[in-house]
This record gives C-alpha cells, sequence and structure tokens, in this order.
C-alpha cells in the first residue's frame, strides 16, 4: 500500500509531516478548475478535490490523498488568481470583511472514496493602498486561493480565524488523519 498525494502545493506536504505522514509519490493531477454556472463554493470545492483523486491511476491497494481550498465571499469562489490584476481584486475585495475558506480532502482506495470538507471563517483587516501593493510585490499571492497566504507575509492581514488554521493552509489535520486511519493507513504510528 502507498500513499499518493494528488497535489503540486508544496503547503499539503509540509502539512502531511507535521502529523508523521509522508507521502510514497507525489503526483499534481491535471483537471479542470472552472466551476460550473451557479455552483456554490461547498460543492465546487468537493467537485474539484474528487475529480482531482479519480484523474490518478494507481494500483488498488494504494490510497490517493487530494485537496482543494476554495476562498469564498458569499457564493463568490474565489480560486487562485490568473495573475496580479486579478489578486489585487481579490484582496481588494475581501479587505475589511469577512470570508469563508473552504477545504475538501478525498482519499481514494480502489473503488472506495471518504471525502470530508472543512470551512472556515476568516476576517481580513481593512488593506491600506500601500500594505497592498506591498503584498502583491512579494508575490505571495501566486498559487493560493483567494490570493494570499495566511501561513506568510499575509498573517498580518489577518486580526481573527475560526475554524482550522491548517485547512486554512490546505489540508485539514485532524480530518485528514482520521480519513486516513479509516483507509487503514497507519497515521498514528510515527508521530515525532
Amino acid at each position: 500500500m502507498r500513499l499518493i498525494l494528488g497535489s503540486s502545493s508544496p503547503r499539503r506536504k509540509e502539512l502531511l509531516a507535521q502529523i508523521g505522514v509522508r507521502a510514497d509519490a507525489i503526483i499534481p493531477p491535471e483537471v479542470d478548475e472552472t466551476p460550473l454556472k451557479v455552483e456554490l463554493p461547498r460543492a465546487y470545492c468537493r467537485r474539484i478535490s474528487l475529480l482531482k483523486a479519480q484523474a490518478i491511476a494507481a494500483d488498488p491497494s494504494d490510497i490517493i490523498l487530494c485537496g482543494d481550498t476554495t476562498v469564498a465571499l458569499g457564493r463568490r469562489i474565489m480560486g487562485k488568481p490568473a495573475d496580479r490584476t486579478e489578486a489585487d481584486r481579490f484582496l481588494s475585495a475581501l479587505s475589511g470583511r469577512r470570508h469563508r475558506v473552504i477545504t475538501a480532502i478525498t482519499l481514494r482506495k480502489g473503488e472506495k472514496i471518504w471525502q470530508k470538507d472543512v470551512q472556515s471563517a476568516v476576517k481580513m483587516k481593512p488593506l491600506s493602498q500601500l500594505e497592498k501593493q506591498a503584498y502583491l510585490d512579494s508575490e505571495d499571492w501566486r498559487g493560493k486561493a483567494g490570493g494570499y497566504g495566511i501561513q506568510g507575509p499575509a498573517a498580518a492581514f489577518i486580526p481573527w480565524i475560526s475554524g482550522s488554521f491548517s485547512a486554512i493552509v490546505g489540508l485539514p489535520l485532524a480530518e485528514t488523519a482520521a480519513l486516513l486511519y479509516s483507509a487503514g493507513y497507519p497515521v498514528y504510528q510515527d508521530i515525532s
């Protein structure tokens, strides 16, 4: 039995290591992440996570772990910004507002599927033009849902969260450990 992490995110690999789990292989799946018309953020996240898990070829005994994180402002889905202009729009929309960060995880072993999603509330302080431009200049927004990463310089913009910090970063650790255990992975044997 191998554990395959279906992700290109270095953060997910680092988060797994926090609970003593190391993937045997890392295979970033190729899927179309375009939201469907009128698709709600939670359903979108779950669907993309499942598509990722189904896109990876593996032996029936292998466990595939995939996740998807999105920022939701009301019903609006804010994925990874395509460019600086979109990141600027995202930050302007989030500035001074509360929003949700949703991370869905999917495990697949053969034909069996386990899925869980975690929603966290996040408050971003009102951003000055100087703060926003400095953050955009840092390029830290690249590859991050909503155009920011709470584990980097943008942490200075977040005075309050309610929920799972690890889920906001990209992988809810308690839920991931429970799903891995359910799938027969020896998650609790090497926590050091």
